[in-house]
């Protein structure tokens, strides 16, 4: 596993002297994802898989979730996940980058998620005391539990699904065989 004792020993942008105030932030978003980063690899749910691009950005990774019930089983839905510098003090930037047919999620793949919102109109929003486990049990929930038809993103697959639930299965269906079965 990588450790910023390691990541700073290699880094020269990062020990040069007219970087140092910049980096100060970045070294404390860093030493909190090391942590967090194990954390949440070891309490992943069983359909989820993380992968980063660059072991030494652990501030950059794409979650990949396989629904194993629900509307949206057997579909393969990537999120890129990124932690900005004022990391816990801001949430993560998240994206589907998977096309797909849902309430809480936009066709361009902006994502709905109370805990991804800076302030939240149920007080659920974003939190310094929240973790990254968090931001990915929350992003899995959203193909079970956690369909939002009260302020949705997709106001048509909202209202698809209030008025009829047959055609929204078939829709849904539909954007998986054609999007996610990669």
């Amino acid at each position: 596993m990588i450790t910023l004792r390691g990541k700073l020993k290699k880094d020269p942008e990062i020990t040069n002297s007219k970087n140092r105030d910049y980096n100060k932030r970045a070294s404390v978003r860093d030493k909190l994802l090391i942590k967090e980063v194990q954390e949440m690899e070891q309490t992943l749910p069983v359909t989820c898989q993380v992968t980063f691009n660059d072991p030494h950005r652990l501030y950059e990774f794409t979650l990949l979730i396989i629904p194993d019930e629900g509307y949206w089983a057997g579909g393969r839905f990537f999120f890129d996940i990124y932690i900005p510098e004022d990391y816990n003090m801001a949430p993560p930037k998240v994206k589907c980058l998977t096309k797909l047919w849902h309430p809480n999620i936009s066709e361009d793949g902006d994502v709905c998620l109370s805990i991804l919102r800076q302030n939240s109109i149920d007080g659920m929003g974003w939190a310094p005391t929240r973790k990254l486990k968090d931001v990915v049990w929350g992003l899995n929930s959203l193909f079970t539990d956690l369909l939002n038809f009260d302020d949705p993103l997709n106001r048509d697959a909202a209202e698809l699904f209030i008025k009829d639930k047959e055609s929204f299965r078939t829709k849904v269906k539909y954007y998986v065989m054609q999007y996610a079965k990669r």
